[in-house]
C-alpha cells in the first residue's frame, strides 16, 4: 500500500479528504460524504510504514511526545496535503486534506465580490469562521492572493501546518510554519511586529494568548486575517470574549469594537445538480452601530442589524445567502431548509417571496407569475432601500447642521471665555489700583492726622504758655 498512490487516487476522484484507519479500507470524503475505496482493509503495520516514511525526526519526536502531529506534505505535480497523524485505540491513524497548488480567485469560488472589500483595508481584524472543512482556508488564500496581485505590501502568514503556497506578485509574502520556522503562534506574532508587515494571516486563533496578540497586532495598524471554529458572527464575538476572564471582558469588548472589521461565517451546501458543494456565507461588516453593540455586549441584536444592512453595507445573514443560492437554482429547497440555522425564519422569508414553494409545488420555468412576484418583491425592496438612503441623507444633513451649531456654539463660548479673561484681567488691574490708592490715601491720612496733632499741640502750647493779660489794670 503506497501513500502517494492513494493521494493520487484521491485527487483523481475529486475527494477533499483521505482517512487511514486500521481494519477499514482507505476512506475518501467526496462532496461531504465518507466513501470507502474498494480495496483490502488497512493493517496497523501498513499505516505505520506509510506514515513513518514521510515524517521527519522532529515530527516523529513530537508524535511520540504529544501522540499527534500536524504536517504539510506535497506530491510533485499533484497537490499539497495537510495531514494529521494521531493515535486511536493504541494504533496509528491519519487524515489528509487536499490543498491544490493553484489558488482559486474569489470569483472562481462563487463567493460574493463584497469579500474583496476586506482585502483593501489598511488595518483591522477580519475573521473567517465555520466548522472544519467549510472552506475557511481556501477563502483566506483567495483574499491573500488578491492582495498579492493588487497591493505593494509585505504579507506574513503564520500557519500550523503550512497549507497553500503563495507566490509574490506586487506584494511580497513570507510564510512561516509553526514547528519548522517558529516555535508557536504567539512567538511568531511577536516577532512579526519587527518584520515590517502590512498584512498578517494567522492560521487559527487557538488560545487566549494568540487571540490577545492578534487583537494587539490589529490595534497597532496592521491588517490581520484569521479563523475560528464558530458558526455565526454573534457567536464569534461571544467566543472571543469567553476566552478571557470576566474581569477583562469589558476591555476586550472595547478593543474588539475598535479593531474588528468583518466576520465571514461559512458552510458548504450540496448543489442541486449533484456536482459538488457551494459555500453559503453570513457576512458581517462592522458598521458604527455594530461596533457599539459589540462594545455594549449586545450581540443578540447584531443579527437584525446585519439583515437590514444588505443594501447599504452589503452584509447578509446565512438565511439570506441560502435564499440567494435557491433563487439562482444552485441548491434545492430541501437543502436550504436542512442547512438553515433558523428554519422558521427561512420558511417565512420563502413564503413571502414564493407562496407555493414550501407547500411543495414546483416553480414552473415558464410561470412568469413567479418571476413577477420576485420582481415586485425586488421593487418593494429597492423602494425601501431608496427611502433608507434618503433618511440617511437627511440624518447626515441634520448631523452636519448640528456640527455647525456646535461649532458656532464653541466659537461663541471661546469669545465669552476671551471676554471673561479680559474682564478678570481688568478686575485684577482695578483691584491692584484700588489697593495702591487705598495705601496712598492711608499714608496721606496718617500724615494729615500727624499734622493735625502737631497743630493741636502748638495751639495748646500757645494757650498755656503764660501770655500777659491785657486790660485797664494791666
Amino acid at each position: 500500500m503506497d501513500l502517494d498512490a492513494l493521494l493520487k487516487f484521491m485527487t483523481k476522484k475529486g475527494a477533499s479528504d483521505l482517512h487511514l484507519k486500521p481494519t477499514r479500507p482507505p476512506l475518501l470524503r467526496i462532496n461531504g460524504k465518507i466513501i470507502p475505496i474498494d480495496m483490502d482493509p488497512c493493517k496497523p503495520g501498513d499505516i505505520e510504514k506509510m506514515i513513518y516514511d514521510i515524517l521527519t525526526p522532529k515530527q516523529k519526536a513530537r508524535l511520540d511526545e504529544e501522540l499527534s502531529v500536524d504536517l504539510g506534505y506535497g506530491v510533485h505535480g499533484l497537490a499539497r496535503f495537510r495531514g494529521n497523524i494521531y493515535l486511536q485505540r493504541g494504533t496509528l491513524a491519519a487524515s489528509f486534506r487536499r490543498i491544490p497548488f493553484q489558488i482559486a480567485a474569489v470569483t472562481e469560488l462563487d463567493l460574493p465580490d463584497t469579500l474583496l472589500d476586506f482585502s483593501t483595508l489598511n488595518m483591522g481584524l477580519v475573521l473567517v469562521t465555520g466548522p472544519t472543512g467549510s472552506g475557511k482556508s481556501t477563502t483566506l488564500a483567495a483574499l491573500i492572493k488578491h492582495i498579492s496581485a493588487t497591493r505593494p505590501v509585505h504579507v506574513i502568514t503564520i500557519e500550523d501546518p503550512m497549507e497553500f503556497l503563495f507566490t509574490d506578485g506586487i506584494a511580497t509574502i513570507s510564510q512561516r510554519e509553526v514547528g519548522t520556522d517558529t516555535t508557536g503562534f504567539r512567538a511568531a506574532l511577536r516577532n512579526a511586529m519587527r518584520q515590517d508587515p502590512d498584512v498578517i494571516m494567522v492560521g487559527e486563533m487557538r488560545d487566549p494568548e494568540t487571540i490577545g496578540t492578534v487583537i494587539t497586532a490589529a490595534e497597532t495598524g496592521h491588517l490581520v486575517f484569521s479563523t475560528l471554529h464558530t458558526n455565526s458572527a454573534p457567536q464569534t464575538v461571544d467566543r472571543i470574549l469567553d476566552s478571557f476572564p470576566s474581569d477583562h471582558q469589558v476591555q476586550i469588548r472595547a478593543q474588539l469594537a475598535q479593531v474588528l472589521k468583518g466576520v465571514v461565517s461559512m458552510k458548504l451546501v450540496q448543489r442541486a445538480d449533484g456536482s459538488g458543494r457551494v459555500a453559503a456565507l453570513e457576512i458581517l461588516k462592522v458598521s458604527p452601530k455594530i461596533a457599539k453593540m459589540i462594545e455594549k455586549g449586545e450581540t443578540g441584536e447584531m443579527h437584525e442589524e446585519l439583515e437590514s444592512s444588505v443594501g447599504y453595507y452589503r452584509m447578509q445573514s446565512m438565511n439570506q445567502s441560502l435564499i440567494a443560492l435557491l433563487v439562482n437554482g444552485v441548491i434545492t429547497v430541501e437543502e436550504a431548509m436542512e442547512q438553515s440555522p433558523d428554519h422558521e425564519d427561512l420558511s417565512l422569508k420563502l413564503r413571502k417571496m414564493f407562496p407555493k414553494i414550501i407547500e411543495g409545488d414546483e416553480m414552473g420555468t415558464s410561470d412568469f407569475s413567479q418571476i413577477s412576484e420576485l420582481k415586485e418583491y425586488r421593487r418593494m425592496y429597492e423602494e425601501q432601500e431608496e427611502k433608507a438612503k434618503l433618511r440617511m441623507a437627511e440624518r447626515d444633513e441634520q448631523i452636519q447642521q448640528l456640527r455647525l451649531q456646535i461649532q458656532e456654539r464653541d466659537e461663541t463660548l471661546q469669545q465669552a471665555r476671551e471676554q471673561m479673561a479680559q474682564i478678570n484681567e481688568e478686575r485684577e488691574r482695578m483691584q491692584t489700583e484700588y489697593k495702591r490708592l487705598k495705601t496712598e490715601a492711608g499714608d496721606k491720612l496718617g500724615k494729615l492726622n500727624e499734622r493735625i496733632k502737631e497743630l493741636n499741640q502748638e495751639i495748646a502750647s500757645h494757650r498755656g504758655g503764660g501770655a500777659k493779660k491785657s486790660g485797664i489794670f494791666g
